[in-house]
């Protein structure tokens, strides 16, 4: 008669195993910062039930029709001149009366700062291609980025991704992102 061979025991392995799991999941990073960021308008007074006129000079228009093409405050335009047209709308560095008007603020660590009036509207059509939408908004934060760059060198020496949170805030005050987007619509095309 032969002897019987031990069996392994492996209770604990489904223990090991699930220790092991939840080990992988507290160490290992999940990239969860996708899309877009843009902050919401604050809601409007109780009081008050439409949004207040904005001048025709603090609109800078941005339409994509849907062939992709790029219609700039009626002008056809290119995907690479976007950047620098909204940087030179939104810094009106020379005041000048056909971009927007300018207000005064005094901003903590920046002092009185000129601040822009102008916001960009941005509308695209119902057949704008998904990547042409994304290189839109591509090239207008990339806008917004470099003058915060620009101006977080001036003021205090360094970009913008090395300032602490007052400095940051301080910055995002002097140069907020000022994008308005309208739901799509049928977009004509232009001649």
């Amino acid at each position: 008669m032969g002897r019987k061979l031990p069996g392994l025991n492996t209770s604990s392995m489904s223990d090991i195993s699930f220790l092991l799991l939840a080990f992988f999941l507290l160490v290992s990073n999940i990239n969860t910062d996708q899309g877009i960021a843009r902050r919401l308008p604050p809601p409007l007074p109780p009081n008050q039930d439409k949004p207040p006129e904005v001048k025709e000079r603090n609109i800078f228009v941005v339409k994509i029709n849907s062939k992709d093409r790029l219609i700039f405050n009626g002008e056809v335009g290119d995907i690479r001149d976007l950047k620098d047209r909204a940087k030179e709308f939104l810094g009106n560095p020379e005041n000048k009366p056909d971009l927007p008007e300018k207000i005064q603020m005094d901003i903590p660590l920046l002092g009185m700062m000129d601040i822009s009036k102008g916001i960009i509207s941005l509308q695209n059509d119902r057949g704008t291609s998904y990547d042409m939408y994304v290189a839109v908004q591509n090239e207008l934060t990339a806008a917004i980025n470099e003058m915060r760059n620009e101006l977080a060198q001036d003021k205090f020496g360094k970009k913008y991704s090395d300032l602490n949170d007052p400095q940051r805030d301080a910055i995002d005050e002097a140069i907020p992102i000022a994008i308005s987007e309208a739901e799509p619509t049928k977009i004509g095309e232009k001649k």
